[in-house]
């Protein structure tokens, strides 16, 4: 199994805000590719924790996007989305709604991805905007930060095969 070359940060910059940070022996564009492309994301979303049944990307502002995996024991964890803004390689805003709670489409988190690149690594940033510190609170304790560190080593990995 690859090392990683780096792990996520994991910060909280305001009540209602996470802050994902993350370096990437990959240049952007691979990053880039690796995150919207269907067949590459099913490689590392489930962040080893079960197997992806859905991947749909409409990659495009307006459109939509929702990801399923079943977990060993059965469980199905559900996400899904709308894009708000794209900047091919860049820059990527979209919310984002856990499917287990009930009534989180009438408040969804709006995720900020940037991608900037210096000598062939990406530094990848995802800013998560929440409604409340206590939504915040509830990711954070969800244990979330463990499953986004191994689902991020993957996306590394999956980046860095494109080569």
């Amino acid at each position: 199994m690859a090392v990683s070359s780096r792990t996520a940060k994991v910060t909280l910059p305001t009540d209602e805000q996470i802050l994902i940070t993350r370096e990437f022996d990959a240049p952007k564009h691979l990053v880039y590719k690796a995150y919207t492309t269907p067949d590459l994301v099913r490689r590392w979303w489930h962040a080893g924790r079960g197997e992806m049944t859905v991947c749909e990307i409409d990659l495009r502002v307006g459109g939509k996007w929702r990801y399923v995996m079943v977990t060993p024991d059965g469980t199905e964890v559900g996400f899904h989305g709308e894009y708000r803004e794209l900047v091919p390689d860049e820059r990527i805003v979209s919310t984002e709604v856990y499917e287990g709670v009930p009534g989180g489409d009438d408040d969804p988190a709006l995720d900020t991805l940037t991608l900037i690149e210096a000598d062939g690594r990406t530094t990848l940033t995802i800013l998560m905007q929440l409604s409340n510190k206590q939504t915040r609170d509830m990711i954070i304790e969800s244990g979330m930060e463990e499953g986004l560190q191994d689902a991020l080593a993957l996306l590394e990995q999956v980046a860095v095969s494109l080569r």
